[in-house]
């Protein structure tokens, strides 16, 4: 794994191209077959400005953008603060790449790694130690510290709008769903290799209880499915008429499928057990979810931290000794508002929620 600075990001064969102000344009290269294919690369982020307002509190350091994508957050902590510098982690080659031409005005102060975001602990070690490249901030001269982490969890406009990448189910393409296409098992193999009871309760866990079973046995039987388009026709078929609303099922199917083929729940896992450790006093970690498993995810942990493990009754004063580790600033979940949701229909589902470190 290897650390790259704003002026390269590294594609498939680990070469090295530049991606500077001096070669900013609108359209980007993905992969597509082993063939170089230009496409536009537009993601509107998520509650942008509620994520620049938690932001602007924390002390001078590095804000690691976990969920890089289009760099949208991250351009706009950038302008907001010329104290910050940002380490942008991304499983997406592609988005890596748009991401470089989005913030190659911004120099030494970003660094940018293709990796999955639960390798934070190693990556932020090497990084401060000199291993690996760091974000750089102008009058500073020691390695900063982690003074933000942000992860947008789930998938990219782009991602879904992409029928090579298999993530929609309303564009038919190959039932991929890796949001690392140079490695891991596709929504395909996972289908020919998990088991009926396996993929009913993966099914049940994302929502779709009444009819999971009779889902699962219909996708095992028509394997081998290499399409989204088959895997809705199978769908269409197991669920009745009367009980089918169009989309929703085959949406929470492949919800399902794409949060198995990234193990995204045990990514997270490993982020947020990571992240405390690695924020300096008064660091904050923002989270932006999409799905109810993951917002009780953050919800549960974010609220043992702030408890510091007290086992005292709540209506009670803690005598157990326990040490908060910090403060939930956000009581309730930050939702978008009718204006963004009405600019972007996929910010309805968002769930942001933020934690400070303890001073």
């Amino acid at each position: 794994m290897r650390s790259l600075s704003i002026d390269t990001v590294e594609d498939q064969t680990s070469a090295l191209f530049t991606v500077g102000p001096g070669s900013l344009h609108s359209t980007m290269t993905s992969l597509v077959g082993g063939l170089r294919m230009a496409q536009e690369f537009k993601h509107q982020p998520v509650l942008r400005d509620e994520v620049t307002e938690l932001f602007t509190p924390v002390p001078t350091g590095v804000i690691v953008d976990a969920t890089l994508g289009g760099a949208g957050h991250s351009e706009a902590l950038l302008e907001a603060r010329s104290d910050i510098g940002i380490l942008g982690l991304d499983r997406d080659e592609t988005a890596l790449r748009a991401a470089g031409r989005r913030l190659g005005v911004f120099g030494s102060r970003v660094v940018m790694q293709h990796a999955r975001f639960s390798a934070i602990s190693g990556i932020v070690e090497q990084g401060r130690q000199g291993v690996t490249p760091w974000p750089h901030v102008s009058g500073t001269d020691e390695p900063l510290g982690v003074a933000g982490i942000l992860a947008d969890l789930g998938v990219s406009s782009p991602q879904i709008d992409s029928a090579e990448r298999g993530f929609s189910f309303s564009q038919d393409g190959p039932f991929d769903m890796r949001m690392d296409e140079s490695q891991g098992m596709t929504a395909s193999a996972f289908l020919d290799q998990v088991t009926l009871d396996e993929l009913t309760a993966i099914l049940r866990e994302n929502g779709e209880g009444r009819f999971a079973r009779r889902i699962a046995k219909a996708l095992l039987e028509a394997r081998p499915v290499s399409t989204t388009q088959e895997v809705v026709d199978v769908v269409d078929r197991a669920v009745p008429k009367a009980n089918r609303r169009r989309g929703h099922v085959a949406s929470r199917v492949f919800q399902a499928f794409r949060i198995s083929v990234n193990s995204e729940m045990s990514e997270l896992s490993t982020l947020l057990e990571a992240a405390v450790g690695l924020l300096i006093p008064e660091g904050r970690l923002v989270v932006i979810s999409y799905h109810s498993g993951e917002d009780a995810m953050v919800k549960h942990l974010f609220r043992s931290w702030q408890a510091g493990g007290c086992t005292c009754p709540s209506h009670l004063p803690c005598v157990c000794g326990a040490v908060s580790l910090g403060t939930v600033l956000t009581k309730r979940a930050v939702v978008a508002s009718d204006d963004e949701i009405a600019a972007n229909p996929r910010a309805r589902s968002a769930r942001l929620r933020c934690f400070e470190v303890a001073s």
